[in-house]
C-alpha cells in the first residue's frame, strides 16, 4: 500500500518475459506506436506522447529543460517535497520563479494563483504538482487554470507523476500544454517508463528552441518518431512491454470506471482509518484521492509501527518526508487497489495499533469502510 511503486498485476509482469528485439526493427515500431497511441488516450490528448525510459522525475525535468529559458517568469504553487524539487529545477534552468507557498497539507487557492497572474502579465509558464505525494494533497482546480494562461498564451504544465490514471485528467479540454506521469504509480506497472505528452504549439516552440541537453532532448524524440516511429536512444524494452500491457488493462476497465474506483477506495480508507482514531494530515478541501497521509497518534513511533505492520501483517505503508518524518505515514490508493486492499489495510493498521497499546474498534472501522465501498 505504498504511494509507489504499487502492486503490479501478474499479467503485466508476464508481458516482460519475451525475446529481446532490435529497437530499430518493425517489431519495435509495432510496440512503441501502440504504447504511444494508448498513452494519448489515457491523457485524453491529440498531441504528441513520448515514453521516456526514466523515472517520473526524468519526465518532469524534461519538461523544464525543453521549455524554460534564462529569466523566464514561472508561477508554481509549493507545499511539499516534490513541488519544492520542481521549483528548484526551474531555478536551476535560470527561471524567475514565483513561488506560491503554503504550509504542508494545504494548497494554494485558485484565487491566489489568479492574483499571481494579475500581478505578472509577462509570465512564461504555470507549473504545478497536481498531487503532492509527500503530504497527501491534490490540486482541484486544474480545469480552471487555462482561463489564466490563455490571457497571454503562457504555458500550462502539470506534473501528474503520482496521479494520472487514478483521477480525472483532460489534457486538451483543460488547455494543458505538457503533462507527465510515472509508470509505477496509478498505471500499476514497474518503475522505469515515464510518459510525457506535449501539444502542437508547445512542440513547435521546442523544435524552434531546442535545449542544450542530450538524453531529455524532446525535439530529438519528436523527430525520430515522426520519421520512423523510433526513439533516439535505446529504450528499456522489457519495461515497455509491461507498460503497454498496463495501458491495455486501464483501457479495458475504462477511465471513468477506474477513476470512480480510486475515489470510492480512498473515501473508504479515509472513513475507516478515521473510525479507529487516525486523523488525515491534509485539510479536507485539499485531500488527495490517491495518497492518504495520516497523523501519528501521540507517542506512536514511526519505525516500530511500520515495521510491525509489515512483518506481522505484510502491509507496507510509507513514512513521512523531511520535517514530516515521524509525524505522518502515507497509504497509497492507486493502481490495482480495490475492496480487498482497503479492508485488509484497515484491519491490519487497527490490529497493529491494538498490539501497541492503542485501543481500536476494528469492527466499526471495517463497517464504516464497507458502507463506502458498496458502490464498487
Amino acid at each position: 500500500m505504498l504511494p509507489g511503486p504499487t502492486n503490479v498485476p501478474e499479467r503485466v509482469t508476464r508481458a516482460m518475459f519475451t525475446h529481446m528485439i532490435n529497437h530499430r526493427s518493425s517489431d519495435f515500431v509495432e510496440l512503441y506506436e501502440d504504447a504511444v497511441e494508448k498513452t494519448k488516450k489515457i491523457f485524453q490528448t491529440k498531441g504528441d506522447a513520448v515514453c521516456l525510459s526514466a523515472s517520473g522525475t526524468g519526465a518532469v525535468e524534461a519538461s523544464v529543460v525543453n521549455l524554460i529559458k534564462k529569466d523566464d517568469k514561472v508561477i508554481i504553487p509549493v507545499n511539499g517535497e516534490f513541488s519544492g524539487r520542481l521549483a528548484q529545477m526551474l531555478e536551476w534552468a535560470g527561471a524567475n520563479v514565483i513561488k506560491l507557498e503554503t504550509p504542508p497539507g494545504e494548497n494554494s487557492s485558485f484565487d491566489s494563483v489568479k492574483e499571481a497572474f494579475d500581478n505578472n502579465k509577462d509570465v512564461k509558464a504555470f507549473y504545478c504538482v497536481w498531487n503532492e505525494t509527500s503530504t497527501g494533497t491534490m490540486i482541484k482546480y486544474l480545469d480552471k487554470v487555462k482561463d489564466l494562461t490563455s490571457r497571454n498564451d503562457s504555458y500550462y504544465v502539470v506534473d501528474g507523476v503520482s496521479i494520472v490514471g487514478g483521477e480525472e485528467l483532460k489534457v486538451d479540454k483543460w488547455g494543458i500544454d505538457i503533462a507527465m506521469t510515472g509508470s509505477q504509480k496509478a498505471f500499476a506497472a514497474p518503475p522505469g517508463i515515464s510518459p510525457i505528452v506535449v501539444n502542437a504549439r508547445t512542440k513547435k516552440y521546442m523544435m524552434e528552441n531546442p535545449p542544450k541537453t542530450m538524453y531529455f532532448n524532446l525535439p530529438r524524440y519528436f523527430k525520430y518518431y515522426d520519421e520512423s516511429k523510433h526513439t533516439p536512444f535505446t529504450p528499456a524494452l522489457p519495461l515497455l512491454y509491461a507498460y503497454r500491457e498496463a495501458l491495455d488493462i486501464m483501457l479495458e476497465e475504462g477511465l471513468d470506471a477506474r477513476i470512480k474506483r480510486h475515489r470510492i477506495c480512498s473515501g473508504a480508507l479515509y472513513s475507516g482509518l478515521s473510525a479507529i482514531g487516525l486523523t488525515p494530515f491534509a485539510k479536507e478541501d485539499s485531500r488527495s484521492t490517491v495518497v492518504i497521509a495520516l497523523n501519528y497518534l501521540e507517542g506512536l513511533e514511526d519505525n516500530t509501527f511500520r515495521n510491525t505492520l509489515a512483518k506481522k501483517f505484510r502491509v507496507l505503508v510509507a513514512g513521512g518526508f523531511g520535517n514530516l518524518k515521524g509525524k505522518v505515514f502515507r497509504v497509497g490508493c492507486m493502481g490495482e487497489v480495490h475492496r480487498y486492499h482497503v479492508m485488509r489495510t484497515i484491519s491490519a493498521i487497527s490490529s497493529t495499533l491494538d498490539m501497541m497499546g492503542y485501543k481500536t474498534n476494528t469492527a466499526d472501522a471495517l463497517k464504516t469502510a464497507e458502507e463506502k465501498l458498496k458502490d464498487l
